[in-house]
């Protein structure tokens, strides 16, 4: 592993402890609101932000862990510890998801609750907060390509949605109250059921992009076009055999097989292998990692077609 790697930006730290702060007060402050103003949405809230303190803490925990240099162990780094975290997250948003849904349906069958104004004020800076830390970790994750950052910034969306749900259902309460439409109070389970279904939609998506990282799956056909590119730029370079890539937490890790003279001396084909990774690092910051394995080419082989022992 490259010391830049080694040396993951601490901004990805700092901006998951900023994270774990705040679910933290929010979730003591909209669970003392609720409980005292008796509003079950904002109760529920609480518990969901609650769940948020576990996932923040697991992308902390994996994004520590992924910052580890390699060892005998791990020859290829740490990097996935940042995908386990974000698989963590994409479970608990989703038992968050049915949790809501379950709440919001039972309201449903229950008297309405009364609404409270200090209640709905908890909601608007919930939502407000919540929004901020969204595009803050979203920003910093997609720069440092931290996966776990990128699922809390993700999670923070969910609880976007969340706390849009407690200031409609409130909002739509204080309505109902002043002026007398008692069906209004149920407009927050209604909105409860609609924000467990997009915040289970996060979950899946997040869920679906770490498997495929631990399952090995290839970079996108573009990053790949991207990478044979560069590779052909080198004169050297007579014969692409295989060019593989894959994710490995925040990171990306290339495997490529190509022919070059057959003339050359080992030296020779050091210097090109050399030259190649470097190529490729400076102009992929997430590339860590290049193996590079040289097939002998000729003019009167230029087929393409590899023997058993290339």
């Amino acid at each position: 592993m490259t010391t830049r790697t080694q040396n993951h930006s601490k901004s990805s730290i700092v901006a998951i402890w900023i994270s774990l702060v705040s679910n933290v007060v929010l979730t003591v402050v909209k669970l003392i609101v609720g409980f005292f103003f008796r509003s079950p949405v904002l109760l529920a809230d609480g518990f969901h932000n609650a769940g948020d303190v576990v996932a923040s803490a697991a992308a902390l925990t994996s994004m520590q862990i992924s910052k580890r240099p390699a060892d005998d162990d791990h020859p290829y780094g740490h990097g996935k510890a940042e995908v386990i975290g974000s698989s963590i997250v994409a479970i608990i948003l989703g038992l968050a998801s049915i949790y809501i849904a379950f709440e919001a349906v039972m309201a449903l069958f229950e008297d309405p609750a009364t609404a409270s104004k200090i209640a709905l004020l908890t909601a608007v800076v919930s939502l407000i907060w919540k929004y901020v830390l969204y595009i803050y970790t979203m920003r910093v994750g997609k720069r440092e390509n931290s996966k776990g950052l990128i699922a809390t910034a993700y999670d923070h969306l969910a609880d976007v949605y969340a706390s849009l749900a407690a200031v409609v259902g409130i909002g739509l309460a204080l309505i109902g109250d002043a002026f007398m439409i008692p069906m209004l109070a149920y407009g927050d389970p209604i909105a409860g059921i609609i924000v467990s279904i997009l915040v289970f939609r996060i979950a899946m998506e997040i869920g679906k992009e770490s498997i495929d990282i631990l399952m090995e799956k290839s970079v996108s056909e573009e990053r790949l076009a991207t990478f044979e590119k560069t590779i052909r730029s080198l004169p050297e370079v007579k014969r692409i055999d295989r060019l593989r890539a894959r994710e490995h937490g925040h990171y990306v890790l290339v495997d490529i097989r190509i022919g070059v003279s057959g003339n050359l001396t080992i030296q020779e084909g050091h210097m090109i292998s050399s030259k190649l990774r470097n190529l490729l690092m400076e102009e992929n910051e997430d590339v860590d990692e290049v193996l590079i394995h040289l097939n002998p080419w000729y003019p009167e082989k230029q087929s393409g077609i590899l023997t058993n022992e290339e």
